[in-house]
């Protein structure tokens, strides 16, 4: 059976060095999608929404598995677009006011009909409400600095001045903050977790 590691095939979107900022140009890829709003420490929806995105993302990895295709390939990490309609609430932390996307790239070869097929079997096994939120859709975001962050979420603060710092000096910042979780919060101590924070950048 053929195995896919999609981390490795694009390594340059999907790795980041935590001692510098570095520019990386973003294909255009698919992803399976859900939007809220609120803190995602308390807020159900968001809770139930990451519950969704992975169980779909693992039906549809299952899938292939057993078609013709037998491909077998990694479930890629979860990660979010962030925004507030007031900035200041964002760059304040206040939490409640905060947009979210929460969001699972999908290989190539997967398919709008794969997907509705795979929310329908996710749907036979277990109540998941926020299913019928979940969108499968193209995101390209384009030319973007980006840079790694270690350690728990609420310490990204000198992570995050430091990559508009850069953006700043070296053009616009524009688009959506973005973070991908490359460490699975479950097992990981947070002083172990890794974070690519990404940001558009506009030349």
């Amino acid at each position: 059976m053929d195995k896919l590691d999609l981390k490795k095939q694009f390594k340059s979107v999907y790795q980041a060095s935590a001692n510098a900022v570095a520019e990386v140009d973003v294909p255009d890829f698919h992803f399976l999608m859900i939007d809220g709003q609120g803190d995602p420490n308390s807020s159900s929806h968001y809770a139930a929404a990451v519950e969704a995105l992975f169980t779909v993302a693992y039906t549809l990895k299952f899938m292939v598995r057993k078609s013709s295709a037998a491909i077998d390939y990694a479930v890629m990490p979860l990660e979010g677009l962030w925004w507030a309609e007031d900035m200041a609430a964002f760059v304040a932390d206040r939490k409640s006011e905060w947009h979210w996307t929460m969001m699972i790239m999908q290989p190539e070869f997967i398919s709008a009909e794969m997907v509705a097929a795979a929310i329908v079997a996710a749907e036979k096994k277990k109540t998941l409400p926020a299913l019928q939120d979940l969108r499968f859709e193209s995101f390209n975001e384009g030319h973007c600095a980006q840079i790694l962050h270690k350690g728990p979420f609420s310490e990204e603060g000198p992570t995050i001045d430091r990559l508009h710092q850069y953006i700043n000096t070296h053009g616009k910042l524009t688009g959506k903050h973005h973070e991908i979780y490359l460490s699975d919060i479950r097992k990981a101590a947070p002083a172990n977790w890794k974070t690519i924070i990404r940001q558009p950048l506009n030349k």
